[in-house]
């Protein structure tokens, strides 16, 4: 091997192993519908990177196929340099991924302490109860209090909470300020800046444009079921308008 060979071959290397998920050609289905058509992104290790798009863009389902919980999937997704278009649901947090659904997933009868205890460590490093208390007050004050007596954001910050126990290093973040008051909305923002100075890679799902700006690294436009543009933290005071536009905000 020459200078050149061996050089690119490191190069090549180096990009692989800086990324901590890559999606090429993804198409996911529900039944007979076609809801992703050839999706692609990727995102490095660190990053934190948007899927915005209008409503019905795809990007739930594009979470939701990494997850492998569509009807059907095809294309290719790696994930930590693991492919994992065959692999079964139960196994895909093993590779160190936790996924926050819109819908939050609160276990009604159990309080936030039980709540806590209650997902299992998928890798190592995930974060103890005294650093979620300390990253989320709200719920040490409220680690009594049953699921159904909190209040939307108490619920969001637990649905967080409880995906970070698990030791996962890649979150999948669905629409995390849906509903929620303007204070627990910077709250949330406040996570989110102390996770990424964590080394964590965060693909975010969102709505509030306002609140994801300023955060991410990188946003990926969704439009019909593919990623339509791509636009860097460096680019976006002068592409806002244009944004804006595309998601009629």
């Amino acid at each position: 091997m020459n200078t050149a060979e061996a050089y690119e071959t490191n190069a090549a290397t180096d990009s692989q192993t800086l990324e901590m998920l890559r999606v090429n050609d993804l198409h996911a289905f529900y039944g007979e519908s076609h809801i992703l058509h050839g999706v692609n992104f990727d995102v490095k290790r660190g990053e934190l990177v948007t899927l915005l798009g209008r409503n019905g863009a795809g990007r739930s389902t594009t979470l939701k196929s990494i997850m492998n919980m569509v009807g059907r999937r095809t294309g290719s997704i790696v994930i930590n340099g693991n492919e994992t278009l065959r692999m079964k649901p139960h196994h895909i947090p093993r590779l160190g991924i936790g996924y926050c659904p819109e819908e939050r997933g609160i276990f009604a009868s159990l309080d936030v302490h039980e709540n806590l205890l209650l997902p299992p460590t998928v890798r190592s490093g995930g974060m103890s109860l005294d650093e979620i208390y300390d990253m989320f007050p709200n719920l040490y004050e409220r680690r009594k209090s049953q699921g159904t007596r909190l209040s939307g954001g108490e619920q969001q910050m637990l649905a967080m909470a409880r995906i970070l126990r698990t030791g996962a290093r890649l979150l999948l973040l669905d629409e995390i300020t849906e509903g929620l008051a303007p204070v627990i909305v910077q709250k949330l923002a406040e996570v989110l800046i102390q996770l990424k100075e964590r080394g964590m890679t965060i693909v975010l799902v969102e709505q509030n444009f306002r609140f994801a700006a300023p955060l991410a690294d990188r946003h990926f436009v969704m439009d019909h079921g593919q990623i339509v543009e791509e636009i860097t933290a460096a680019q976006l005071p002068s592409r806002r308008d244009h944004l804006n536009t595309m998601l009629g905000v």
